[in-house]
Order: C-alpha cells, then sequence, then structure tokens
C-alpha cells in the first residue's frame, strides 16, 4: 500500500508558496461553481460547498494525483438530479436526503472496487479514447457556460443545440452581462499570457464581485449567484433512508462511479504525463470513493475529478495536494464567514472563470498528431482503420458532443475494441527476403516489400505473420498463405519470431494448411517457434508433420528443401 498523502512524498519548502497561491485559484473558481453545480444537481447551493470540503481532504490521502481537485461537476450534478427524481420530488427535503445517499453509495462502491483492484479496467480505456473524451468535455462545458457570459437563456439538450439555442438567443444579449463576462475572461487569459504570477481567476471574481457592488449591476439584468445559507453541515447518514434505498441506488451509482472515475482519470493522467510520475488506478478509485463517502455524509452531493478546476490548480503552479487542502480550509472559512461576498458574483464572471480554465484542453494539435499516424503500408494492411486512434478520439469526442458524457464514453471504448479485433483480424503476413552477413553464418531475412532489390528463391516462401496466431485471424492467415503460392512451390516457411501466441483454431489452421499444401506437393514448414507455442502445437494436437518440420532458424527451414522433398524423419527443435 502506497503512503497517505502520497503527493506529499519528498515535499520541497519551496513548493507551498505555488500551493497556496493555486489554492486561492481554485478556491475562487470552486466557490461559485459549486453553488451552481449543486443548482444543476436540483439541491440548494449551499450542498455543493459542504460536499467539498471533506472531498478534497480525503482525496488528498488517498489519491495519487498532484494536481486533480474533486469537487462538484457538472456532468455528474446532472446524472445526480435525473437519478434522483426517480425517487423524490424536487425541492422537498427527501430530495437532499436522497442526493447524499446516492453520494455514500457511490463512495463504498468506489472504495470496495480499488481495494478489488479494478482500477486495471481503466486499461481498456485507450489514449486517444481519453483525449477526445477530454476535448468533447471541455466543448461541452464552455458550451455550457456561454449563455451565462451573454445573458441569455441556456437551451438544454446536447453540444449543437445549446449552440444553436445559444446563436437563436443572441438577440436578447445583455450588453452588461457581456461586457462583465468579456473583461473577466480578458483578465484570467491576459494574466496566464502576459503575467503568468499574477492569478487571473481570483482577480477576475474580486473585480466581478467590486463591479456589481459600485456600478449595481444587478440593476442592469446582470445575474449574481444569489443567496448562500451560511455555517458547517451537520455530519451523518440521511434521515429518512433505509438500507433498501441505499441498495435500490447501487445500479445507478455504478454508472455515477464510472463516470467520475473516467472524468477524473482523463486529467490526471495528462497531468501526470506532463510533470513526469505515474497515477495508480486502484488508489485512485479508493480516493474517490473515500471523497464521495465524506460528501454523503456531510449532507453534501456526487463528486468526481474536476475538469476545469483540475486545469485551475494545474494552471497557477500547483506542486502538490497541498494546494486541495488550502482550498478545503478556505471554503470552511467560506462557509462561516463569507458566503455574503459570493452572493453578488456575477454568473457571467464565473461562466468566464471556468472557460478560461478548459479552453486549452481543446487540444487539436494532439488530435491532428493522431490524425498523421498514418502510412500508405498501414492502409495496405488495414484499409480504412489505418487511422484507428484517431477513429477511436473522434468516435468518444462525437459521442460526448451528441449523446452526452456517459454515452460518448461507451461509444469511444466501444469503437476502440472494434478497430483492435478488426486489425487483429488482419495481420500484416510479409514476403520475406534474405540478407547476406558477413559478421555471421547465419543470414537476416527481412520484408522483401520495404527491399526490393533482394532476390528471392521461387521454389521456397517465407513469410512471417506480425501477430500472435488466434481465432480471429487464422482464416485471414491461411488465405494471404495460399495467394503467395505458385506452381513452382515447393516449400513454405512460417517465420514464428514475431508469432508470440497461438490458440486451438489457429492451431487446426495450421494443421489443415499443412494437410492442404502436401496433397499438393508442398511442404510446410516452421521456423523460429517460441517456446509457448510449440507447447500450445503439442497440447492442441496439432498434426505431427507439423511438430516434426520446426528448425531454429529460417537459414535451417530453407536448406532443408535441397535434397529432402519429404519432411524430416528428426525434430531440430532447439532446447
Amino acid at each position: 500500500m502506497a503512503p497517505l498523502l502520497p503527493s506529499l512524498v519528498g515535499y520541497q519548502p519551496a513548493w507551498l508558496r505555488f500551493d497556496v497561491l493555486a489554492g486561492l485559484s481554485v478556491w475562487a473558481v470552486l466557490v461559485p461553481e459549486s453553488l451552481a453545480y449543486a443548482t444543476i444537481a436540483g439541491v440548494p447551493p449551499v450542498v455543493g460547498l459542504y460536499a467539498a470540503i471533506p472531498a478534497l481532504v480525503l482525496y488528498a490521502v488517498f489519491g495519487t494525483s498532484r494536481v486533480v481537485v474533486v469537487a462538484t461537476m457538472s456532468a455528474t450534478a446532472a446524472l445526480s438530479a435525473s437519478i434522483v427524481g426517480m425517487y423524490a420530488t424536487a425541492g422537498g427535503d427527501d430530495f437532499i436526503a436522497i442526493t447524499a445517499g446516492l453520494a455514500i453509495v457511490t463512495g463504498i462502491l468506489g472504495i470496495a472496487a480499488g481495494l478489488a483492484r479494478m482500477g486495471f479496467l481503466a486499461n481498456f480505456i485507450s489514449e486517444p479514447v481519453l483525449k477526445g473524451f477530454v476535448v468533447g468535455l471541455a466543448l461541452t462545458i464552455i458550451a455550457g457556460q456561454l449563455p451565462a457570459l451573454f445573458g441569455v437563456p441556456k437551451e438544454s439538450g446536447n453540444f449543437f443545440e445549446e449552440i444553436a439555442g445559444l446563436i437563436q438567443n443572441l438577440p436578447e444579449t445583455n450588453s452588461a452581462t457581456l461586457a462583465v463576462g468579456a473583461a473577466s475572461l480578458v483578465i484570467v487569459l491576459g494574466c496566464r499570457r502576459w503575467l503568468p504570477l499574477l492569478p487571473g481567476s481570483p482577480l477576475a471574481v474580486l473585480l466581478g464581485i467590486a463591479a456589481t457592488t459600485v456600478l449595481s449591476l444587478e440593476d442592469k439584468g446582470v445575474e449574481v449567484v444569489g443567496t448562500i445559507t451560511a455555517g458547517l453541515p451537520t455530519v451523518g447518514v440521511p434521515e429518512g433512508l433505509g438500507f433498501e434505498d441505499y441498495l435500490a441506488l447501487a445500479g445507478a451509482a455504478t454508472g455515477v462511479l464510472l463516470l467520475g472515475f473516467v472524468e477524473g482519470l482523463g486529467p490526471a493522467k495528462s497531468y501526470a504525463a506532463r510533470d513526469g510520475y505515474d497515477i495508480d488506478p486502484n488508489r485512485e478509485l479508493i480516493g474517490l470513493g473515500a471523497a464521495n463517502l465524506g460528501a454523503g455524509l456531510t449532507s453534501g452531493m456526487v463528486v468526481n475529478g474536476s475538469l476545469s478546476k483540475s486545469a485551475v490548480n494545474a494552471n497557477s503552479g500547483a506542486r502538490s495536494q497541498v494546494s486541495n487542502l488550502t482550498v478545503a480550509a478556505l471554503v470552511v472559512i467560506t462557509l462561516l464567514f463569507l458566503t455574503g461576498i459570493f452572493e453578488t458574483l456575477p454568473e457571467a464572471t464565473l461562466a468566464a472563470v471556468v472557460i478560461a480554465a478548459v479552453i486549452e484542453l481543446v487540444d487539436v494539435p494532439s488530435l491532428m498528431r493522431l490524425y498523421r499516424v498514418w502510412t500508405g503500408s498501414l492502409r495496405h494492411i488495414y484499409g480504412w482503420a489505418a487511422r484507428a486512434d484517431f477513429i477511436a478520439a473522434l468516435a468518444a469526442l462525437s459521442g460526448v458532443l451528441v449523446f452526452d458524457t456517459l454515452p460518448g464514453l461507451f461509444i469511444g471504448i466501444a469503437v476502440s475494441v472494434l478497430l483492435l479485433v478488426f486489425r487483429s483480424s488482419r495481420p500484416e503476413v510479409a514476403t520475406l527476403a534474405r540478407i547476406a552477413t558477413p559478421e555471421t553464418e547465419q543470414g537476416v531475412w527481412v520484408d522483401a516489400a520495404r527491399h526490393p532489390d533482394l532476390p528471392m528463391r521461387d521454389d521456397v516462401i517465407v513469410v512471417r505473420v506480425e501477430s500472435a496466431l488466434f481465432f480471429a485471424n487464422a482464416d485471414n492467415v491461411r488465405q494471404a498463405i495460399r495467394d503467395r503460392i505458385t506452381d513452382s512451390t515447393i516449400g513454405v516457411v512460417l517465420d514464428a519470431e514475431t508469432t508470440p501466441a497461438i490458440d486451438v483454431t489457429a492451431t487446426e489452421m495450421l494443421t489443415q494448411l499443412a494437410e492442404e499444401l502436401n496433397r499438393r506437393g508442398i511442404r510446410l514448414v516452421v521456423a523460429h517457434g517460441i517456446g509457448q507455442v510449440r507447447d500450445i502445437l503439442r497440447q492442441a494436437g496439432a498434426d505431427a508433420a507439423v511438430l516434426q518440420s520446426m528448425y531454429a532458424t529460417v537459414d535451417e527451414a530453407v536448406e532443408s528443401f535441397a535434397n529432402r522433398p519429404e519432411p524430416p524423419t528428426a525434430s531440430t527443435e532447439p532446447d
């Protein structure tokens, strides 16, 4: 078990200044965002702040990212509202209780999954899928914030429907709101570009609050956050919920956990790769579970790794989770003494801070790099699937924009798996030619297509399957070998050096192919048979001719055709 507070291992005093400043920046974003996301979840705004304190502390204790901020998020907040809405009436006390109960069940499932070491499931989500998912999520967040920036009504629906609604409502733009939002956006982006040591987000928030008071912006139609209840939350299980209620929430909580896990894992891995350390998915599950459990026990709501707040934290220079512990302390102070200040925060300023935080995550250059990972030879092998990584990323991105966050993730994963299966079913079967090497007695066998000047024998064909041999590609490999046979062929050498594994279906294919070729007077022999491949061939009952026609090198296999048209009587298989 890794130590608690892993981000503090090797902590240097010089980092404290960066962490505190980053904490101030995140606090300036987290407080108004938490208020807004609680409203999305259908609970009082202060519930978002209740959830933030234990979430920040407990993730810092168990999580492995140095900069990820675990708090309320729009996607899980919306999912929470739809789930709780099936069991309670919006606005009632039971709605608040079930919202907290959903967080508790999500937390218990997360801890159990982490202890069961189920973080490996994250390995099935490829980096391109995560990249497309993060870009799609960032675009969705931006689209959701633009109406507040312009002071127009927000339309529900997917990304495209929200953008269409924004365009339709542009004639209703409130000029004062747009001026506040644009000025806030310029302040945040300008500080990041030209004054990186100056925290732009807190500055924009403070100036927005001051402008509301001095210029009476509310009288000009500028929307503000509104009333916030002061005081710390009570600790304990929600009143009125029994065991059967928690059990009923388990299925929906699994979806919330998966969404929150992946949504937080994306930025966690991105920033870890940038800063040169590793993320432990199992510890991330435990950290996320503990954060949700704590949030539920303090009358809060579901939480997860926040894309926007993590971006603010990283861009503000955070070095460790000390920044998040700073935020937790500031949220306590806010609940006790400062709730009145944020009541006059313009929603346009909040929108500008969020947009500035996630805009850099719209990483179009990375998507273009995925598109450029393509060659003519790859297209020859895989056809349209040659750009598999780009297609998977685009599928995840499009899925998020069209069908929402969780369906978009599943679409990206499904497309990625289908492309993997498709490419695995069509491995490259290369015809080899020999390069003589004076330094050694054995020659080097290379892909003849890449060395068209090398001479090749007409009677003996040497092929190499650049993949494991299994049920999905067995027929394609057999056909590829058949297509290379001519009237002058007396033998086929299968170089198995790049074939790390074989299954029963492929074993049957080789046996049948050997028998088929033998009837045509052609022998099939194998060179460089890897140990586990030989073992499976034996245990699967491969034809004796196949087992006896295995050679240590391709040269030996080819030389076996010089004077012996019949299969060898003794195996020259290496130890």
